[in-house]
């Protein structure tokens, strides 16, 4: 299998880098068109506006409605058409970005993705999860290219509520053990080959940055104030992890994940929350080291990331639910097959129980 590593073209990170976007645009494309939600083109808007003004370049805005699907992508992919844009940028959460890449990728224009928060590592990936107008999923769009450039403005990621920068946290918290899981089994990563070793030192810098900065970068955050501890907290959460769980693998956190939709009272967790279990969850799978599953729930605890179902919202351990939490995380084509041994529901069930129960000791 061959050694495969893909990544964005371009990243950029600071404080007030909106401030410069036009700069940064304009060796890639003439004549940008830019898309945010309203709450965003509210926060973003006059900041953009003056920047292509000071780059002498024109600037095409439109309102994005809020849900990446077909026909909000199909919506704006002809007013991009009519304006003849040569560059497509999406500034906001990961809905509104992923709606830019697949404009993008069907126009086959430049990409630029600026986040407004750092919740998740998705910015950097070559995919596009796309809903029904009604919200719930659709399909996945495998793009070719990852995106041409990803700014992110560490100051307005540092205006973001705190839970945000924690949920991507509880995200990459599972990139190293994940990246781990794939080397020892040989797994294909989405990057369609095996993990180098830049992928993989990606991944383990990811899980160090995070245990180091962590919690410094949350109570900054809170105060509304950025630090070098976010600054370290965005680069891991967005590029560290990024490319790490792209070109290194995705393994049993995800699944589980995946799985605990199930629940209904599961549902008012961000990705990151579910994912930070899920990683408990793994640890217990492969029944790693105590020492290591304890760094992890002692970690979870400082930054409010859950580390039992109760935490979650979960009041009553139904065994048939949790069951089916567990068969759908072994589900045909689940990331948790990349673990190195089988896996089965039951055994599943069982790693939710015993890390439940850990996550729950004091």
């Amino acid at each position: 299998m061959d050694k495969i590593i893909i990544s964005p073209s371009k990243y950029v990170q600071g404080e007030n880098i909106l401030a410069s976007i036009g700069q940064y645009v304009k060796p890639i494309g003439g004549n940008p068109m830019a898309i945010a939600d309203g709450f965003v083109t509210d926060l973003v808007s006059e900041t953009v506006k003056k920047s292509f003004l000071q780059a002498d370049m024109p600037l095409n805005m439109e309102l994005f409605n809020g849900e990446c699907s077909r026909p909000e992508i199909e919506r704006l992919l002809a007013i991009t058409k009519e304006v003849k844009a040569d560059v497509i940028i999406g500034i906001g959460g990961g809905k509104t970005l992923d709606t830019a890449k697949s404009i993008g990728f069907y126009l086959q224009i430049p990409v630029v993705v600026v986040p407004t928060i750092a919740s998740t590592d998705a910015p950097t990936s070559a995919l596009a999860v796309i809903y029904t107008p009604e919200g719930e999923f659709s399909e996945y769009l495998m793009i070719p290219t990852n995106p041409n450039m990803v700014l992110m403005d560490t100051k307005i990621i540092a205006g973001a509520p705190a839970r945000l920068l924690v949920s991507g946290i509880g995200d990459a918290l599972s990139t190293y053990f994940e990246a781990r899981a794939c080397a020892a089994s040989g797994a294909s990563t989405m990057a369609g080959g095996a993990p180098t070793l830049a992928a993989q030192a990606m991944a383990k810098l990811c899980y160090e940055t995070i245990l180091e900065n962590g919690l410094k970068a949350k109570v900054a955050v809170e105060n509304n104030l950025s630090s070098p501890a976010v600054e370290h907290i965005i680069e891991a959460n967005t590029y560290l992890s990024g490319i790490g769980f792209e070109s290194s693998g995705l393994a049993a956190a995800h699944a589980i994940h995946n799985g605990l939709t199930k629940l209904e009272e599961c549902h008012h967790l961000y990705h990151g929350e579910k994912v930070a279990f899920g990683t408990l969850v793994q640890l217990v799978l492969e029944n790693a080291a105590m020492e290591e599953i304890d760094t992890v729930i002692n970690f979870c605890r400082e930054l409010g990331l859950p580390t039992n179902l109760h935490d979650m919202g979960v009041k009553e351990l139904n065994r048939e639910k949790l069951m089916e939490v567990a068969e759908a995380s072994c589900a045909e084509g689940e990331t948790i097959h990349n673990m190195p041994f089988e896996v089965t529901p039951t055994a599943v069930l069982s790693a939710i129980l015993v890390a439940h129960d850990l996550g729950s000791r004091k």
